[in-house]
């Protein structure tokens, strides 16, 4: 899952770069409707990185928070954990056999 995330990162970095630069080159400062654009692109990519900011930061938690409750099921339950972990492999291992 990392490299989709990374790939995904790096892809709205270069969104966000280009758009930024082409806010910053194009268009006749002095016409009004470029500059209403140009404020309404600037606002919509802050908004887009601020949802993309949040929205990773609550993966995150929610990703965390699913690790400690399955440390914790393993802690208490040693055995249990041990039978799901071998029943997983076994389905994924048949399932990867069968390609």
């Amino acid at each position: 899952m990392q490299p989709y995330e990374s790939r995904l990162d790096d892809d709205l970095s270069l969104l966000s770069e280009t758009l930024e630069e082409v806010l910053r080159s194009s268009g006749d400062p002095a016409d009004q409707k470029y500059l209403e654009l140009k404020a309404r692109a600037e606002q919509a990519l802050h908004e887009v990185k601020a949802r993309v900011s949040n929205a990773s930061d609550t993966y995150y938690y929610r990703a965390r928070q699913a690790v400690y409750r399955a440390d914790d099921y393993v802690r208490e339950k040693p055995w249990q954990g041990i039978g799901v972990g071998a029943a997983a492999g076994l389905i994924l291992g048949l399932l990867l056999a069968r390609r």
